[in-house]
């Protein structure tokens, strides 16, 4: 194993909480954090935007054997390597060779950290973020029914057949696609029974329960 030491940088109930979850199931509580104040701009700081430009969280601070340090930016990308380094865990489909489970993991690891991603963003930063002023309530309503008519379904459809995203067992997809349902719920989607099910069978891993153990400190909007 070429990982000797990971670092995330971190804000409660964003992005990085899908990799800190992933991080509690590879490592339990052997890695560091570091939570970035948002809300008073520490991501516009000199030294935040030398590791990620695009002044956001997550980051990823790996450290390898030779004492090197990679970092990385992107939440998703973030998700599928970890998994893949640590095998043992059984979170992803082994790699080695094509498997259609393998390519429906893949698929819905990247359909969570894009599409859907994409339309949580624009709802958060519509609804929650922009000054009053500059929300566009037609961006608001135009993902609010895009999201419930065209991606609701297809999660629906997957949890009234099984307890998780690809199947009967938990994958690092699961991550992403749970912190977005999480997330859904803040714009009241997401609300059927199928999406109960499943929020509470992730709630009892105890990965879950360290990865949000600090949602109390999450700030929803911008004053």
């Amino acid at each position: 194993m070429n990982i000797q030491r990971v670092k995330l940088y971190h804000f409660p109930l964003s992005r990085s909480a899908r990799v800190k979850w992933l991080l509690h199931e590879l490592l339990g509580d052997d890695f560091d954090v570091e939570t970035v104040a948002l809300f008073e701009g520490q991501q516009y700081h000199p030294p935040y935007l030398e590791r990620n430009p695009n002044h956001a969280v997550p980051v990823l601070a790996i450290t390898q054997a030779d004492g090197s340090v990679f970092t990385m930016i992107e939440s998703g990308a973030m998700i599928a390597l970890l998994a893949d380094c640590f095998p043992d865990q059984k979170l992803a489909p082994p790699a080695e060779t094509f498997s259609s489970a393998r390519a429906d993991y893949l698929q819905m690891l990247h359909f969570g950290a894009s599409w859907m991603d994409m339309m949580l963003w624009q709802l958060r930063l519509q609804r929650d973020l922009l000054p009053e002023q500059e929300r566009d309530q037609r961006t608001i309503a135009r993902y609010l029914d895009k999201f419930a008519a065209e991606v609701e379904p297809q999660l629906t459809a997957r949890l009234e057949r099984s307890d998780f995203i690809c199947g009967k067992q938990f994958t690092a997809a699961d991550c992403v696609i749970g912190h977005n349902v999480m997330w859904a719920r803040m714009y009241d989607l997401c609300g059927g029974a199928p999406f109960s099910r499943y929020l509470r069978t992730l709630e009892k891993r105890p990965a879950h329960q360290a990865a949000f153990a600090d949602c109390s400190q999450f700030i929803a909007r911008r004053d």
